[in-house]
């Protein structure tokens, strides 16, 4: 327990005005280290978190959080959409067929992943749909052939609504003449936009029964997608419906179909966690020199106090209080200064590139143009107990030295 005289000493030896001027300009460097060591690893680990909720948006915009699908044929699909639709967190679901097939208009030949869906079931569990900027979701009639394409691709075979294109199974019929590609006329009735090369260049929707004659699926699917109200109830969920349904049923997630995109995403925000502390660290180390300047000042000061009584412990706690007033200072300047700038980064960078006339990342280069933030009070309070921790423990060794000062010696030459 820290005493009174002692909280006084330290503080008042914080600001060493009466000597030594250069040991108060160490001092507000130090805490100025720890202000900006602070701050930066909010600002970044906050907009990190921006950029890996953008992207998972994004990629669930698309994918499906729980897709169960069956290794012998999924005739029963529609008495299974019914079970999971009773469970609680599940909000929508719908069945799909996938195929790989080759779109041709021409000359123009480009690889596409082919979706079967139902339109009317398919909003309620993705946003391919509700993404068109031409056409309607309603133009997938069965029957009718039509067919959905992405910006990219719709650019790169020069589609437009209304265009015909050949879409060419790779599931063939067998003749006297050898193996032929299944071809069919389809007509594009829609074009979506999801701000993804990889699914705007390589994905196609049509109708569920259309893409069952093209891949000749008979009264079956390749699997049923589903829709949470919580993302993060994936993982639990699958386990919960794997047991149900059994081993004959396959169950994943949206976090095992995408790990290793969203473990390097938090490796980078790890790694970004520790080299953005090495600022701090060398705060650190600055509060270690201060410490020891003062400790070689005040030796005579030390030596009178421990004479009317003062004990080492005492001594100690002095120098750890100067310490940890010099953290808790930059600290609480970097908390408030981080915080600020993660709820407001959006607007920050906007100014700045107005001010210098620039675009940072230009929305047709980079995936996300923005800067998006998301403060979480978790990464606030890691960073601000390890600011605090450093320095804390950057007192420990000055303060130690302090105390073993022997009166006499101090005083011999005074």
């Amino acid at each position: 327990m820290i005493k009174p005289l002692e909280l006084f000493i330290g503080l008042r030896y914080t600001r060493a005005k009466r000597r030594n001027n250069f040991i108060s300009l160490i001092s507000l460097l130090s805490i100025i280290c720890v202000a900006l060591g602070v701050w930066a690893l909010i600002t970044v680990m906050s907009v990190m978190n921006g950029f890996e909720r953008e992207l998972r948006d994004r990629i669930l915009g698309v994918a499906s959080h729980i897709t169960i699908s069956r290794y012998d044929p999924f005739n029963d699909w529609q008495a299974i959409e019914q079970q999971t639709k009773q469970l609680e967190n599940v909000v929508g679901a719908a069945p799909f067929i996938m195929g790989q097939g080759m779109l041709a208009r021409g000359n123009q030949v480009s690889g596409s992943i082919i979706r079967g869906v139902l339109p009317e079931q398919e909003t309620s569990v993705t946003e391919l749909l509700t993404k068109l900027i031409e056409g309607k979701a309603e133009s997938l009639v069965e029957g009718e052939f039509n067919i959905v394409v992405g910006s990219a691709l719709a650019a790169n075979l020069g589609l437009g609504l209304g265009s015909k294109v050949t879409v060419v199974s790779p599931q063939g019929q067998v003749t006297p003449a050898g193996l032929i590609p299944r071809l069919k006329r389809f007509t594009v009735t829609g074009i979506f936009d999801l701000g993804m090369y990889e699914y705007d260049n390589g994905l196609a929707l049509i109708h569920l029964k259309d893409a069952a004659k093209l891949f000749r699926r008979v009264d079956s699917v390749d699997g049923l997608r589903l829709k949470l109200d919580d993302v993060f109830l994936a993982p639990q969920l699958t386990g919960d419906l794997q047991h149900d349904l059994g081993f004959d049923y396959r169950v994943t997630d949206w976090t095992t179909a995408h790990s290793t995109f969203f473990r390097a995403l938090k490796t980078e925000r790890r790694v970004m966690f520790v080299i953005l502390s090495i600022i701090i660290l060398i705060a650190a180390f600055n509060i270690v020199s201060t410490l020891v300047m003062v400790v070689t000042e005040k030796q005579s000061d030390i030596a009178i106090l421990k004479t009317f009584g003062s004990t080492p412990s005492s001594i100690l706690k002095i120098f750890m209080v100067q310490g940890t007033v010099i953290g808790l200072v930059g600290t609480i300047i970097g908390t408030v200064l981080g915080v600020l700038t993660a709820l407001n980064v959006s607007e920050i960078v906007g100014w700045i590139e107005g001010l210098f006339n620039t675009e940072f990342m230009p929305a047709d280069l980079y995936l996300i143009s923005g800067f998006p933030s998301e403060l979480l009070i978790s990464d606030v309070i890691n960073v601000t107990t390890v600011a605090f921790v450093l320095t804390l423990l950057a007192t420990l060794y000055p303060a130690w030295q302090a105390s073993k000062v022997q009166p006499a010696e101090a005083l011999r030459y005074e």
